[in-house]
């Protein structure tokens, strides 16, 4: 398995918690469905998705504070959801490197995103989301 699945699966179950308002643990097993991963890739997508759905209101307001006029509300479920699975990977993992969080959503965004701007904007925001973290670094 790579990774790449992997966070396409857990991006799958935090949709279905987003918009379906399916309890985690459900859409984790639906997103899981069909897939033979060995348990420690089956842990890695839990760990994304049970983290992200964990820290879900201190990654909405990050993505606020990095949102230029737009409202976090008015986010089309996707970008909604990939922004928050690459922010917490960002913050939270830093075992994943952030290029590599970024690059995954760019590419989960050109194959679910709505729009042809989704690349682009989701791309904006984690940079600006980046830039913020590596000068609180420094």
């Amino acid at each position: 398995m790579s990774r790449r699945l992997a966070r396409e699966v857990a991006f799958r179950a935090l949709f279905r918690v987003d918009i379906g308002k399916c309890r985690t643990e459900l859409a984790l097993k639906h997103s899981l469905e069909g897939y033979n991963f060995s348990s420690a890739e089956e842990q890695f997508v839990s760990e994304l998705v049970s983290g992200t759905v964990d820290k879900n209101s201190e990654l909405d307001n990050f993505i606020k504070k990095h949102l230029v006029g737009w409202e976090l509300e008015r986010l089309s479920a996707v970008d909604r959801n990939l922004l928050r699975l690459a922010l917490f990977e960002i913050v939270y993992r830093p075992d994943i490197p952030s290029a590599v969080s970024i690059n995954e959503a760019l590419d989960l965004a050109k194959k679910y995103g709505s729009t042809s701007e989704a690349v682009g904007f989701i791309n904006s925001v984690l940079d600006r989301a980046l830039g913020d973290a590596f000068e609180k670094e420094c």
